[in-house]
């Protein structure tokens, strides 16, 4: 009970500290236990400019771990973004810490061109 409460809690402060500049959108990332999600939200239009999964990737026949997997991916949205002329973004990494997986996703889309 104390580590959801906790992880709402984590949710709520990251929000409020980014509706408070909302200036530029919002590079939102989904984590499950096998996949990863990444988005890039526009929140005063209510849109999703920019989607990708781990889903999207072509997978190769060699194995990679899931931080690997999640490095790319970001890399990947980086490009997406880069190609819709999003450069500068506010990171929400909402319930999760900024450490693993996450913190590769954020890492990739850096080298793929954002900025936050």
């Amino acid at each position: 009970m104390k580590k959801i409460k906790g992880q709402s809690n984590r949710q709520k402060r990251i929000r409020l500290k980014i509706k408070a500049v909302a200036k530029n959108p919002r590079l939102s990332v989904f984590r499950s236990n096998q996949k990863i999600y990444g988005q890039i939200i526009d929140d005063k239009k209510g849109k999703t400019l920019v989607f990708i999964s781990e889903k999207d990737l072509k997978q190769t026949k060699n194995k990679k771990t899931k931080t690997e997997i999640a490095n790319q991916v970001g890399k990947i949205l980086g490009q997406k973004a880069k190609k819709a002329k999003i450069t500068k973004v506010f990171f929400d990494r909402g319930k999760y810490k900024y450490h693993g997986r996450v913190k590769a996703f954020a890492e990739g889309a850096r080298e793929g061109g954002l900025k936050f």
